[in-house]
């Protein structure tokens, strides 16, 4: 298993986005911690670029940051667990698994936010609120995935936030609710967007909204995938301290039981 920690941080809006990065490093300090895994760091510029078409530091997104996570991932060698970051870090991972694995790859998206707009929905214009969309082959051409992931094969446990297109986009398939409504998967990308949890459980979030999930049925959440062949893994939108993100121990040990269960 290879651990890549992606402190990107221009995908995201949000009061604490800067804070990103730093959040990165220590949660990916604890994974190494806890599964017992050198970290691989995927440098990254903290420079922000201007609103291009929609998208905020389109040229940032588009140019070196994207270069260094697909260099990180040419010969991964075995599952891939990316600690962000924002959410957009997932588009190389994901984009690059469904290149790997085929049509039959599916995605749990476990996440507070839909993250199913484009660029002319987004009210922020925030690439973290676009990415699933993306890898759906939809929205902007410079980061629409291409294979895309088949529709219907992304579920969304957990999420309970949803703007109208992204209500639009759940009504016409693309993605479903449910675990237990995705048919024809055949391997597993697992994402975890820490706001999928209550802010009461885990302050350092970027994006809290209320209502959310326990570490404990997170967990349990992610234990029920085991039957599932989950080949890589993301954890995202994180801005705890070393200190606040060791509640989070019991998560990354139950996605590293999901991406060594081959093993």
């Amino acid at each position: 298993m290879l651990i890549n920690a992606v402190p990107q941080r221009q995908g995201a809006a949000g009061p604490r986005a800067a804070e990103l990065p730093d959040g990165c490093v220590a949660l990916a300090e604890l994974a190494g911690h806890v599964l017992g895994r050198p970290v691989h760091h995927v440098r990254q510029t903290r420079s922000v670029s201007e609103v291009d078409r929609g998208i905020a530091s389109r040229a940032v997104l588009t140019g070196a940051n994207r270069a260094a996570q697909l260099a990180a991932l040419e010969a991964p060698g075995g599952p891939v667990l990316t600690i962000g970051g924002d959410c957009g870090v997932e588009l190389v991972p994901i984009g690059v698994a469904r290149f790997r694995h085929g049509p039959g790859l599916g995605v749990v998206w476990f996440d507070a936010h839909a993250d199913l707009n484009t660029a002319d929905s987004s009210p922020s214009g925030a690439f973290h609120g676009m990415v699933l969309r993306s890898l759906l082959g939809e929205g902007d051409p410079e980061f629409a995935a291409a294979p895309a992931l088949s529709p219907g094969n992304v579920a969304l446990p957990g999420t309970r936030v949803f703007d109208p297109d992204e209500e639009a986009a759940l009504a016409r398939g693309l993605a479903v609710t449910s675990v237990a409504a995705l048919t024809g998967v055949e391997k597993l990308y697992v994402h975890v967007d820490l706001d999928v949890l209550d802010p009461g459980e885990f302050a350092g979030l970027n994006y809290p909204e209320p209502g959310g999930w326990t570490i404990e049925r997170l967990v349990a959440e992610l234990d029920a995938l085991a039957r599932f062949e989950v080949v890589g893994a993301g954890i995202t939108e994180c801005v705890g301290t070393p200190r606040e993100v060791e509640v989070l121990e019991p998560v990354i040990a139950a996605i590293g039981r999901l991406l060594t269960s081959g093993e």
